[in-house]
């Protein structure tokens, strides 16, 4: 059974930062997308980094580029969400999530959360000003 399971949130002050990780269970990890997603409450979820199977390409949202940076270690089935220079604006529950992708796929990104299957439970990102 697959698991993507997050860790690494947590309070931190408005400019500060934090590093997420993605543990993803199973043995084919590299032939998986992985996006990082948030939720605040009463918000709807909301991509934030995406990057490909292969590593080569990422994508963020607007809100986050520049400070955000997406990454994945295929060799330990992980990705990580490096958060610098953290805005109260970024509180949230944040996500990660997986998608299968097929041969000549190597190098997108999908953004919308219909396009990933696969989900961890979250963790908690709480910024104070």
């Amino acid at each position: 059974q697959v698991q993507l399971v997050e860790s690494g949130g947590g309070l931190v002050q408005a400019g500060g930062s934090l590093r997420l990780s993605c543990a993803a269970s199973g043995r084919t990890f590299s032939s998986y997308a992985m996006a990082w997603f948030r939720q605040a409450p009463g918000k709807e979820r909301e991509f934030v980094a995406g990057i490909s199977r292969s590593g080569g390409s990422t994508d963020y949202a607007s809100s986050v580029k520049g400070r955000f940076t997406v990454s994945r270690d295929n060799a330990k089935n992980a990705a990580y969400l490096q958060m610098n220079s953290l805005k109260p604006d970024d509180t949230a529950a944040y996500f990660c999530a997986r998608r299968r992708a097929m041969a000549g796929e190597d190098g997108r990104v999908w953004t919308g959360h219909h396009d990933y299957d696969y989900w961890g439970q979250g963790t908690k990102v709480t910024v104070s000003s």
